[in-house]
């Protein structure tokens, strides 16, 4: 990745995605769960987060993954939270492993696999 001297002042939810390790939908998902937590949209309706945000996100991700709080825990939490003053530090994005996705072959082998050890363990029983 590219550094410039240039510090982004905001962040798509792709991008915010990637720093946090957590998935667009669960960041708008918070979005309707805590009233801190509110992006700015520019002209064509897509959020746009600034460094605060994500060190809000951060914060709830810690409290809620971390610490396992319940949503509504950590709604009192963050009612008394008060966030770092913006250093306009430039956040980098993290490398979060892509889902593998399993093929159909590698399931059946698998598959045949467990029975085989299976087969073997009930003749063994058996004798």
């Amino acid at each position: 990745m590219k550094h410039s001297s240039i510090k982004k002042l905001y962040y798509s939810i792709s991008e915010v995605s990637k720093i946090t390790g957590l998935e667009q939908y669960v960041l708008r998902y918070w979005e309707t769960e805590f009233p801190e937590l509110k992006p700015a949209k520019n002209r064509a309706g897509n959020r746009i987060y600034t460094n605060k945000d994500i060190k809000l996100i951060i914060h709830i991700k810690q409290l809620l993954r971390d610490e396992k709080y319940t949503i509504e825990g950590a709604k009192q939490v963050m009612k008394e939270f008060t966030p770092e003053p913006d250093t306009g530090e430039q956040l980098e994005l993290i490398n979060v492993p892509q889902k593998k996705k399993i093929q159909d072959e590698e399931i059946k082998k698998e598959m045949i696999e467990v029975k085989e050890f299976l087969e073997d363990i009930l003749v063994k029983l058996e004798k």
